[in-house]
């Protein structure tokens, strides 16, 4: 593999480890903010953990925007911004409505994350290698939800204001993100969209010394003449590759991941165990799904996306259904860890490393910023919603009920793998369009 290509590949990657770790690290101050505030849980759930997520949402719906406009590395730059701002203020925050306006500012860091980020690594990336490289954005988002499980064990102890130190320590690796994006190139394929060719020349030159410059950038333009500028991702020919984006990142969402996430500890007390447990058991989930993760990027150009897809539905439908299993009939012990290892484990393995990578492969060029907007804002705001309403619904209907629900969920996901997904591991981008326009 081109030792450019990776590095930089790491390096926009690194935008995932800013969003793994934003997301998870409020899981560590849930309980202290709701008892520090006197919140209600309707509150709680929707203001305070979940007004970050609502800024995803509209990061998602917009990021596309500067992504097109500005180019995938200046979105990235300005993403790693919104990150460290977001930290500091969250940090410093002595009300709940300060401190969900700053978790929102963080949120909108994230959605822009989820296109600037794979965009840039799949239009660098060859076809043989992109869903690996892809994958490691995914890689990166688990990387840092360890760091962020880990990192609340290690403050829990340090006082009352250890929630604090939580959130605040997120702008070390922010503003090293932001110093580490200035040494990107910028995208070629985006710069040729652009009709910027001659800059685009350049650095596909500067990537392989070796490669055919000429017949890259005559393909990418003869692909580029066949399509309307104007037109967008909600006309009939792109019906199919929108279709898909929805479904991946509708089922992503009512696996009951991002709840999981934000609401590990609390299920885990839910379960049985204590404080001190519950977090240390957290940190479990976290290397469970760095492993699985690292697994499905080293299997994702062999087996191909679908098969993941294939081994990762089936996988959740076992373990929430036993996870189901052990709220109605009170198993205790480590029964519910176990069963929610297995479940994070199935996710890292297929939904985790599949979608980011999916979604940035089945839309041409001069609409993937906006197809990945369209599938991100899906997956955010079902992201929003069920976080949200977790602690309501865990309280109302119990685990049991809960985790059923998402088993069923995960059956409808079997199915669209098996009758609608498409394989798009080892072609190009440009032949990835015909596919799905001829679809």
């Amino acid at each position: 593999m081109n030792k450019k290509i990776l590095l930089w590949s790491i390096t926009a990657a690194l935008a995932g480890f800013l969003f793994g770790f934003d997301v998870v690290v409020i899981s560590g101050a849930d309980q202290k903010l709701q008892a520090l505030w006197g919140s209600s849980d309707s509150f709680h759930g929707s203001v305070v953990m979940g007004m970050a997520l609502w800024g995803t949402v509209l990061g998602a719906i917009f990021g596309g925007i500067p992504t097109n406009k500005y180019g995938r590395k200046n979105t990235l730059l300005v993403i790693g911004i919104l990150f460290a701002v977001s930290a500091i203020g969250s940090a410093l925050a002595n009300d709940p409505y300060v401190f969900a306006l700053a978790r929102f500012i963080g949120g909108i860091g994230v959605g822009a994350s989820t296109i600037a980020a794979p965009a840039y690594i799949s239009e660098i990336a060859p076809a043989k290698d992109r869903g690996r490289l892809v994958a490691m954005y995914q890689f990166n988002i688990v990387f840092g939800i360890m760091i962020a499980y880990l990192s609340n064990y290690l403050l829990s102890d340090i006082g009352e204001n250890s929630w604090r130190w939580m959130l605040g320590v997120e702008a070390i690796p922010a503003i090293l993100y932001m110093l580490f994006a200035l040494k990107l190139p910028k995208s070629p394929r985006w710069l040729l969209s652009q009709g910027k060719e001659t800059e685009a020349r350049e650095i596909l030159k500067f990537i392989d010394a070796n490669a055919n410059v000429e017949a890259q950038v005559q393909e990418f333009n003869s692909h580029s003449e066949k399509n309307d500028k104007l037109e967008t991702i909600f006309i009939k020919k792109y019906r199919f590759p929108l279709m898909l984006v929805f479904l991946i990142a509708f089922f992503n969402q009512f696996s009951g991941i991002n709840a999981v996430l934000y609401y590990a500890p609390r299920i885990f007390e839910a379960a049985g165990l204590g404080e001190s447990s519950a977090l240390l058991n957290s940190i479990g989930l976290g290397v469970t799904n760095l492993i699985f993760t690292l697994l499905g990027v080293f299997l994702i150009d062999k087996l191909g996306r679908k098969t993941l897809m294939y081994i990762g539905s089936i996988a959740y439908i076992v373990s929430l259904s036993l996870l189901s299993a052990a709220f109605f009939l009170e198993w205790t012990g480590m029964a519910v860890p176990f069963f929610l290892f297995l479940f994070i484990g199935a996710h890292a393995v297929g939904q985790g490393t599949v979608i980011w990578v999916f979604v940035s492969e089945i839309f041409p060029n001069h609409l993937r910023a906006s197809g990945q907007s369209f599938g991100s804002s899906t997956h955010w705001v079902l992201a929003a919603l069920i976080p949200s309403l977790f602690p309501f619904m865990l309280k109302a209907i119990g685990g049991g009920m809960v985790f059923l629900v998402f088993a069923v969920m995960m059956v409808l996901q079997l199915l669209f793998v098996a009758f609608m997904m498409p394989e798009t591991k080892g072609k190009t981008l440009e032949e990835l369009e015909d596919i799905m326009i001829k679809k």
